[in-house]
């Protein structure tokens, strides 16, 4: 029997591997474009950077170091000249896979950094797999610029598994809803009609603005923000503008808010500032044809009938009074109960004839009894 020479000897002691097997190395060697594993076979492996991760921007001296253990897949046994090619990136996206389907049976929350913005979404990583989180899943309301989410860290779900199509997809836009929902059903317990709550303005429309209450939205109408008139709620309110609002009133899901506190209603004091015979003074706030309407302040008007304009005739108020012009009249009657104030200019004007004959017998009285002195 022949003796075996020392070369054959230590090739039989070394093992044998193929294309697709997981093997376990010694880094042996780090450089700037690849890295050299001894894998027990008779010839070294090799990790290219290529093959090590799909973030080019890594320097592989700072993450692989001389003397570390690692596993990889076997790509090719002999590269052509006597190397063995080698992947670590593949084989962490299978374990990742398997990761990732494991969460998508579970429901498991999953958090990873975002590695791209593309127009249509947002990447992320686990485990070297690539999980695609469309644009209509990235957020619970519309977002045109996805940017603010670069290299963020985000929670989602995985809601679709189908890695053989290339198709993972994540949605986070589940999860705020389902927090949402909680933060809502936790208001909806400790708010009543009649509550005085802090919000933050999250959107300003034509006919209202949109508070966040710190889990559900309440509309504040415009005829809500004021006990006054709002033309525009657009020059009242901008968004993030805090405020403080009153509960008015609460159907399902929907609440209804008001600036109108009850203690700064102006009708409470209004029976004193305009009891009938006051002499008052107004802004004309809009006109009909049978009279003008003038506010005497927020949220008290009073009706100056076309009757009581002037003592000569008036076909229409617009043709002797304007928008936003300040008159003086008399008030001629108050209804408290109905919130009904009449005025009249016209009672003014019956008044001044005898008014300036009042000053004049006065000042004939004065005259005479200095002449007599």
């Amino acid at each position: 029997m022949s003796e075996l020479s020392f070369e054959q000897m230590l090739e039989e002691s070394l093992k044998t591997i193929r294309n697709g097997e997981v093997v376990q190395g010694t880094v042996i060697d780090v450089k700037d474009d690849e890295i050299i594993l001894n894998i027990g076979y008779k010839a070294d492996g090799i990790i290219t950077k290529n093959e090590y991760s799909n973030d080019q921007s890594i320097v592989l001296q700072d993450v692989v170091h001389v003397g570390d253990s690692m596993e990889a897949k076997v790509l090719k046994v002999n590269d052509g000249e006597g190397q063995v090619v080698l992947t670590y990136k593949r084989l962490a996206a299978e374990k990742g896979n398997r990761r990732l389907e494991e969460a998508f049976e579970n429901q498991e929350v999953l958090k990873a950094p975002v590695t791209q913005v593309l127009d249509g979404g947002l990447c992320v990583v686990v485990d070297e797999a690539r999980v695609f989180i469309p644009a209509s899943l990235v957020s619970d309301t519309y977002e045109k610029d996805l940017s603010k989410y670069a290299d963020q860290e985000i929670e989602f779900l995985i809601t679709e598994f189908n890695p053989k199509r290339r198709r993972i997809i994540g949605n986070r836009k589940q999860l705020l809803l389902a927090e949402k929902a909680e933060k809502q059903k936790e208001l909806m317990a400790r708010i009543a009609p009649g509550d005085r709550i802090d919000g933050v303005v999250k959107n300003v429309t034509d006919f209202g603005a949109f508070i966040d209450l710190g889990g559900a939205d309440g509309l504040l109408h415009i005829s809500e923000m004021s006990w006054g008139r709002v033309e525009n709620p657009k020059k009242v309110f901008k968004v993030g503008d805090q405020v403080k609002v009153l509960i008015k009133e609460i159907n399902g899901d929907k609440i209804a808010l008001s600036l109108k506190f009850p203690e700064e209603n102006p009708w409470l004091t209004a029976a004193e500032k305009f009891a009938v015979g006051n002499v008052i003074k107004g802004r004309v706030a809009r006109m009909t044809d049978f009279g003008a309407f003038v506010e005497l302040a927020p949220g008290v008007d009073a009706l100056l009938h076309v009757s009581q304009i002037s003592r000569e005739h008036v076909d229409k108020p617009s043709d002797v009074l304007s928008i936003g012009q300040e008159i003086e009249a008399k008030v001629v009657d108050f209804n408290g109960e109905e919130k009904k104030i009449s005025l009249s200019m016209k009672a003014l004007e019956n008044a001044k004839p005898a008014v300036e004959a009042e000053e004049a017998a006065s000042q004939e009285e004065a005259s005479e009894e200095t002449s007599e002195e």
